[in-house]
């Protein structure tokens, strides 16, 4: 084993690193952002080093710093994680130029699987079967375009050099073809470098199967079964389970044997995970199961292969990095139980899922499941990174048992002023259809407005009013400075909850799980954080119109197009200007018919949260 380990990364993977670096004896060193000085990850390591500014390109994206940072160390291994350069094959190469330990895929293997179209063919040749579609190299957008008819809509984009579901966008009708197009070559040419493309067949009843797979240096191969990553949105992961539900012996024998034909056919050593898609419209068939693509790392989800094998991967990939052989054969590998992981995200899911960022003046994570988190009370959620604040892993003896432990969890999440998805993981695992396993990667889209809790449902009014007059009964004025608590004789109290107000009921029972933040107070329940207060007299629900045509950035980010000029006239729906944040693009459209007026912004320009960025005059009738 190595006697020193830098982790070139960040946060939750970074923290799950130096745990396991710890128990084998190993020197841990991290690097960082000026962004991320104050984060857990860089107090529990041995030795931490600044590494630059907190745009990525500038820190945890510099070859030249992260080698700069093992050379000073001294570290004799480094280990990329996830995400950042943990793909990037002349990084590899260059680490072991310089004679460091490269815990990560041979640049070779990267190289032969970072490109999706050349990774196809190469499956193609194993003899593993692999979606239709144009993997070409005539990128024009006639040709594209062309390619897309013949396959038939709905179609898929993919970035060529695309992962972490950056770079992909699908097309239902033939209109919309250039507008996405243009939007993932922007978005892939920004994340990776290079703009190319591929199509492929859209299946519309698709589960995501994927295979973790292993191999050493000695030519030994194996599986750790798979996982089913179909809970997705925006071809972002949610919630991963393992095993796949509904995956009978003879098709998991199939799916897990082609996954270790594909790492032998590059040669692979190390950890990385066989991506399938399935068309589970007539069930789990090995015949209707496609190669998709190979992500030659560890994977986010990795946890819950841990739960249900027993096995420490991160363990695992440093002894294969050193030379060692695969600590277990095939035979030698079993599966106990089922696992869920929930990713517990910096998103308002009821404001169509911006980013929120900020100082977590309050988050408490569930203690009754495994939770790997990068960041505790205080840290601060910034715009530069992945949006992640925990993964939430629940392990049990059924796929039942599991999924309750996980909805326990995850409705006890508390996190504020930060927003987060909490609530709605909570809703998805009590959810009958995702109970029943009738689950696709269409799921949240067909389910996604009844799983967002955009006002607070009774009980939770209720316990609003219980809570504020027993506050306000305690100390009537250093909480509620200003109200006066007055209710009619039947029990019911006027609240205001998160802006909106509401006829609630003080009831007895349980105390509702009210905190006071920064003279605030916030009601969590289920997962969901809603700020509560009494109104001040003669208060009226504001209206939210739009008829003033003010466009305001609903996040802080940076401008990334600016497609009107002043004077334009423009329909409801048009696209004025693009912000981008948190890896994110959000389009910013005409809320009526009418023409552009004065434009605050250009391309490039950094705006904040509710900054006027345009203005829409309505045209008269």
């Amino acid at each position: 084993m190595m006697e020193s380990l830098l982790i070139a990364n960040r946060g939750e993977i970074a923290r799950r690193i130096i745990r396991t670096a710890k128990t084998a004896g190993i020197r841990t060193i991290a690097v960082n952002s000026e962004a991320d000085a104050d984060l857990p990850f860089v107090k529990e390591a041995d030795e931490a080093i600044a590494i630059g500014p907190p745009p990525a390109r500038e820190s945890y994206l510099s070859e030249a710093r992260i080698l700069e940072a093992a050379r000073k160390t001294g570290a004799a291994a480094i280990h990329p994680g996830y995400g950042f350069l943990s793909e990037n094959a002349e990084f590899a190469e260059a680490v072991e130029k310089a004679g460091i330990i490269w815990v990560g895929a041979p640049p070779a293997a990267i190289r032969a699987m970072g490109l999706k179209d050349a990774a196809k063919q190469l499956m193609q040749a194993a003899g593993v079967p692999v979606t239709p579609g144009y993997l070409g190299p005539d990128q024009s957008e006639a040709r594209l375009a062309a390619e897309a008819d013949t396959i038939g809509y709905p179609v898929l984009i993919k970035a060529v050099a695309g992962g972490g579901g950056k770079g992909m966008r699908r097309v239902d009708r033939p209109q919309d073809f250039a507008e996405l197009l243009a939007s993932c070559r922007r978005e892939a040419a920004a994340a990776f470098g290079d703009d190319r493309v591929l199509i492929e067949r859209y299946i519309t009843n698709p589960r995501h199967i994927e295979v973790q797979v292993f191999a050493d240096r000695f030519g030994n191969c194996v599986h750790l079964f798979e996982r089913d990553c179909s809970l997705q949105r925006r071809h972002q992961k949610v919630i991963e389970e393992a095993p796949a539900p509904g995956l009978d012996a003879a098709t998991r024998g199939a799916i897990c044997d082609a996954a270790v034909k594909a790492a032998t056919a590059v040669n692979y050593v190390g950890a990385g995970t066989i991506e399938f898609v399935a068309d589970a419209s007539q069930g789990l068939r090995p015949d209707r199961i496609w190669f998709m693509e190979m992500n030659t790392r560890l994977q986010v989800e990795h946890p819950v292969t841990e739960a249900i094998t027993g096995e420490d991967l991160v363990l695992w990939q440093l002894k294969v990095a050193t030379g060692e052989p695969l600590p277990k054969s095939q035979d030698e590998i079993a599966m106990k139980g089922w696992a869920f992981e929930a990713r517990l995200y910096a998103e308002n899911p009821g404001a169509g899922y911006l980013p929120s960022t900020g100082r977590l003046k309050h988050l408490k994570l569930p203690r009754t499941v495994r939770v790997d988190s990068g960041v505790e009370q205080g840290d601060e959620i910034t715009a530069f990174y992945d949006p992640m604040i925990a993964k939430i892993i629940a392990h049990g003896p059924s796929r039942e048992a599991a999924l309750s432990k996980l909805a326990a969890a995850c409705a006890s999440v508390e996190v504020w002023p930060v927003r987060s998805n909490a609530g709605l993981l909570a809703r998805i695992a009590v959810d009958p259809d995702f109970r029943a396993a009738r689950i696709d990667t269409g799921f949240l889209d067909r389910h996604g407005e009844n799983l967002v809790a955009t006002e607070p449902e009774e009980t939770a009014i209720d316990k609003a009013a219980t809570a504020l007059s027993k506050a306000a009964n305690e100390d009537p004025w250093s909480m509620l400075t200003g109200f006066r608590i007055a209710w009619p004789d039947d029990g019911r109290v006027r609240v205001r909850i998160d802006g909106h107000l509401y006829w609630g009921r003080v009831r007895p029972g349980p105390e509702a799980n009210a905190v006071k933040i920064d003279e605030k107070m916030v009601l969590f329940d289920a997962g969901n954080a809603w700020p509560i207060g009494l109104p001040h007299a003669g208060e009226v629900e504001a209206s939210q119109g739009v008829g003033d045509g003010a466009i305001l950035s609903p996040m802080p980010g940076l401008v990334i197009s600016v497609d009107v000029a002043e004077g334009d006239h423009v329909a409801k729906g048009d696209r004025l200007l693009t912000v981008e944040a948190m890896k994110m693009e959000h389009a910013l459209r005409a809320p009526f018919d009418g023409i552009v007026g004065k434009l605050q912004v250009s391309t490039g320009v950094r705006v904040s949260e509710n900054q006027w960025v345009v203005s829409v005059i309505k045209e008269e009738a």
